[in-house]
């Protein structure tokens, strides 16, 4: 059978694309790979629709991109597949996965290449998922501003958002905490982004408390603007896969009490780096 030709369909001029032609569920030929992956650097984060994965499946693809990452606070996994997250929210449901701004798993020292989220079930309306470029909102920045920022780090500490959700254990648990760079070199563009984010970064350990509340709050509000982002409605069977190296983002929920279901495998990564 002969495979479809892949197209690519921008969705802003900064971030986001959508991508046909490629059934997930099969090997990638090198060829097909390497469109796919070119695709990921040049946009950011890239969508599929109409997916039927496997968990094994969706582990065979992320591997193409590299070894797989296992979350640190999740509990909940299909049977067999540490490696595979279950994203789920219901009219239960006390809080959601990803609700605040943030770079997955930003708390490691490694922090995460990407992530590759599979939906199953999806909301009639609502539940979609915000994506902001940290190209763009480094760029977007005054040239004092990003004169400030080049020498400074940044605490991210996986304790202040895990603790108790996920169904993690209570305060006896280790969370992982690790110091980045405030603005980082993408390992393979080389171009500089912000590399701090609402949900885990905590605090600048250069600035004075106050002062580090300050730009910080001023960085996540800047992080948050609207030409920044694209945002991507979700159905049964779409798959999104975002360079976690540059790219935040936010799940909103506003679809209680229908629910939202799926699989997410991330891949890991390597330090940030100046």
């Amino acid at each position: 059978m002969t495979e479809q030709q892949i197209r690519t369909r921008r969705l802003t001029p900064r971030i986001g694309a959508e991508i046909s032609g490629v059934d997930l569920s099969r090997p990638l030929s090198e060829e097909r790979f390497r469109a796919v992956h070119d695709a990921l650097i040049e946009h950011q984060v890239i969508f599929f629709r109409d997916q039927r994965l496997t968990p094994e499946q969706h582990k065979a693809f992320g591997r193409r991109f590299g070894e797989l990452h296992v979350h640190p606070a999740s509990t909940d996994h299909p049977d067999g597949h540490p490696e595979v997250m279950v994203i789920h929210a219901d009219e239960t449901s006390r809080s959601v996965a990803g609700e605040l701004w943030h770079s997955d798993v930003s708390c490691e020292e490694a922090p995460p290449m990407g992530s590759i989220l599979y939906l199953q079930e999806a909301p009639p309306v609502g539940g979609d998922t915000l994506f902001a470029s940290m190209y763009a909102a480094y760029e977007a920045l005054s040239e004092p501003v990003r004169r400030f920022l080049e020498p400074l780090t940044a605490v991210h500490d996986g304790g202040h958002y895990y603790e108790g959700r996920y169904g993690a254990p209570g305060p006896s648990r280790v969370y992982p905490r690790a110091e980045h760079p405030v603005v980082c070199a993408h390992p393979v563009t080389g171009r500089r982004v912000l590399f701090v984010n609402r949900m885990l970064t905590t605090r600048i350990p250069a600035l004075t408390p106050f002062e580090s509340d300050a730009i910080l709050e001023m960085l996540y509000r800047h992080i948050e603007t609207p030409a920044f982002q694209c945002r991507f409605r979700w159905e049964p069977g779409s798959v999104a896969f975002w360079d976690n190296r540059c790219v935040q983002h936010q799940a909103i929920w506003d679809y209680r009490p229908h629910r939202r279901h799926g699989h997410r495998v991330t891949i890991q990564g390597s330090r940030p780096t100046r």
